[in-house]
């Protein structure tokens, strides 16, 4: 049964829940029943991220270990947990990581996922009269600073042969973000998915353009160096990371089951999340952390620093462990 969409503006305190960037510590934890042994991995997640993806591909069922979710806001404060060895490994987007790196932070990035970036967009009212990237010299964005959207920005601007001094940039996390866009108070918004998801099905805006084949598309798993020097923690992680690879896999070809647990874990419309599975979480493909990868986040590293919102020269490969990449994929592998 398709159900009824909601406003947007309702869809906001369920919204917020799910990844990107900003935010605060974790929200809550809880231990996996099904695991078994004396053996605990700490892992971060985000809404509607990890822990559903794997308990709707069954992936969750005869672990050797347990798994103790703490479920946060978005990646910045996640990675500040990895830094703390109070999470073992978790999952964020293609820029935490990189800030993380330029605050010293103690995180090793150890699995990739490729995929679309069809679902990062800068946003515009339907109503409004700009048609190419162009047009927004000298006029208002909204965007998250430091986050996938923030760099997706820099990136689009950059294409049309502009810079962020070109524009207006408002930084607002998504909650006033979305406020200002529907209220007319900024001409544009750079945003991800479902968020970008929300606002079609909503009929709110229009998409202006997107990061495809201007941003990387990658999502990592970054782990604790503490926990893969310990032995029996780095074989549960490895076993953990086969297990999601499944799970990534198996919602290729069940979009619209994954949209319904999507839905109810996060209280997204079922409308939204189905949107945004098609358009983005479904395209993600398990890839190697090879050098055409480091070199990619390489980039967003030197332009955040260029534009000193990193305080110092990151070197991103000092940040990455390719143990567990197997025979895996290389990253530049076009997404599904």
């Amino acid at each position: 049964m398709r159900r009824r969409l909601v406003p947007a503006a309702l869809l906001l305190p369920f919204a917020l829940l799910l990844t990107a960037c900003g935010g605060n510590s974790a929200a809550s934890t809880s231990t996996d029943t099904d695991g078994q042994g004396s053996l605990t991995l700490d892992v971060g997640d985000q809404k509607g991220g990890s822990e559903a993806i794997l308990r709707a591909a069954g992936e969750l069922k005869n672990l050797d270990y347990k798994i103790k979710w703490s479920t946060f806001a978005s990646g910045p404060p996640l990675l500040e947990a990895v830094n703390a060895k109070a999470v073992d490994i978790g999952g964020v987007g293609n820029t935490p990581p990189v800030f993380a790196a330029g605050a010293g932070s103690k995180i090793k990035v150890v699995a990739a996922f490729h995929g679309t970036s069809k679902g990062d967009t800068i946003l515009v009212p339907n109503d409004s009269k700009l048609t190419k990237t162009e047009q927004l010299k000298g006029r208002s964005i909204a965007v998250a600073q430091g986050s996938s959207a923030n760099y997706q920005l820099v990136a689009s601007l950059q294409a049309a042969g502009l810079s962020l001094s070109d524009v207006d940039v408002k930084y607002l996390q998504p909650a006033d973000a979305l406020a200002a866009f529907t209220s007319g108070k900024v001409d544009a918004w750079a945003v991800w998915d479902p968020y970008t998801s929300q606002v079609l099905q909503a009929e709110q805006g229009r998409i202006l353009t997107t990061g495809e084949g201007v941003t990387n598309g990658l999502t990592f798993q970054a782990a604790a160096p503490a926990a893969l020097q310990d032995k029996k923690k780095a074989a549960a992680i490895e076993d953990y990371l086969k297990r999601l690879r499944r799970a990534t896999a198996w919602v290729h070809d069940h979009q619209e089951e994954w949209a319904e647990v999507w839905a109810k874990d996060t209280g997204l419309p079922y409308e939204v999340a189905l949107a945004s599975v098609r358009r983005t979480n479904a395209t993600r493909i398990p890839v190697a952390i090879d050098e055409p990868l480091i070199a990619s986040e390489q980039e967003i590293a030197d332009t955040f620093t260029e534009l000193k919102l990193i305080p110092k020269k990151v070197d991103f490969a000092d940040f990455v462990d390719k143990r567990y990449n197997g025979d895996l994929p290389p990253s530049t592998t076009e997404a599904s």
